[in-house]
């Protein structure tokens, strides 16, 4: 009796072996197929990631540009914010310019003081100018721009060259790199 229970636990052992093998087999089946989930989860999070990535780098690009854009509008703002007024000054400035060139020789002596007067005050204005970028346009002599001039008049000249300006009707200015106001001027035809 002794044997037959032996028999019969080594039996069940065997038994529980192969119910253990069959367990085995099974878990590793279920983990294959889990572990295929999980690649399939993971590849699929991967691309999500650099998708989402890639998005990122476009939006911090753009907001980039953006700033960059901001500081160029900002800079060209400050540079350029007073051209309004600054071209209501020049009428000023040309009054004042007239004021002094209308004074004969003969009247300097009687007007000195009041001539020194305006002046100063023309020589002070042109400060003002300099100081904010404000700048005349150094131009008889120079060849006719159609982006700086205006052309008046035209006269026979045969020593200059053709489209040479030969005189000013009006004073052109810049502000720092830009165009203020056009000068008015008398260019010359004939010549080479």
């Amino acid at each position: 009796m002794k044997n037959d229970k032996k028999n019969q636990t080594e039996k069940e052992i065997k038994n529980e072996e192969i119910s253990t093998e069959e367990i085995s087999a099974d878990f590793e089946k279920e983990n294959k197929e889990e572990h295929l989930d999980i690649a399939q989860e993971l590849e699929k999070l991967q691309e999500e990631n650099a998708h989402l990535k890639n998005e990122f780098l476009r939006a911090y690009a753009d907001a980039e540009n953006t700033k960059k854009r901001c500081a160029q509008e900002i800079e060209k703002n400050s540079k350029y914010a007073i051209s309004s007024f600054a071209k209501e000054l020049l009428a000023v400035a040309d009054n004042l310019h007239r004021a002094i060139t209308s004074v004969s020789d003969s009247q300097k002596t009687e007007c000195k003081n009041l001539l020194q007067g305006v002046e100063m005050t023309e020589a002070e204005l042109t400060k003002v100018f300099n100081k904010f970028g404000i700048q005349k346009m150094d131009i008889i002599g120079t060849h006719f721009d159609p982006n700086y001039h205006q052309v008046i008049q035209e006269v026979e000249d045969k020593t200059k060259p053709a489209g040479t300006i030969v005189s000013e009707l009006q004073t052109g200015y810049m502000i720092n790199d830009r165009i203020l106001r056009e000068a008015m001027v008398v260019v010359s035809k004939g010549g080479k």
